[in-house]
């Protein structure tokens, strides 16, 4: 999904590929201290992984909200809001079985 797949992401070019979906913070740090600014998608030519996005997704199901990954697109904004809503959801009814067996 996020610029165009892992496959494209990894065999393209950075300027070849469709724009991006998420936000991460090293798409941001060009202008950090030397220590974090060798870690940017500026300067170390970074691209985010299969760890990166399981985090994202980790965070994003357990605070119900973007903590560090920023969603740009409408499509990114509503996978986010499925996977939080989804989230909830099994998270009420897990609550509400435990009320129901303690009762």
């Amino acid at each position: 999904m996020d610029r165009g797949g892992p496959v494209a992401r990894r065999r393209d070019p950075r300027d070849e590929l469709p724009p991006a979906d998420f936000q991460f913070p090293q798409d941001s740090d060009g202008d950090a201290v030397s220590e974090v600014k060798r870690r940017s998608s500026n300067t170390g030519d970074w691209a985010p992984g299969y760890i990166d996005y399981l985090y994202f997704s980790a965070s994003n199901a357990m605070a119900f909200s973007p903590t560090d990954v920023m969603p740009l697109s409408v499509r990114a904004k509503l996978f986010m809001m499925v996977q939080a809503i989804t989230g909830f959801v099994l998270l009420a009814l897990v609550i509400a079985r435990s009320v129901n067996v303690l009762s």
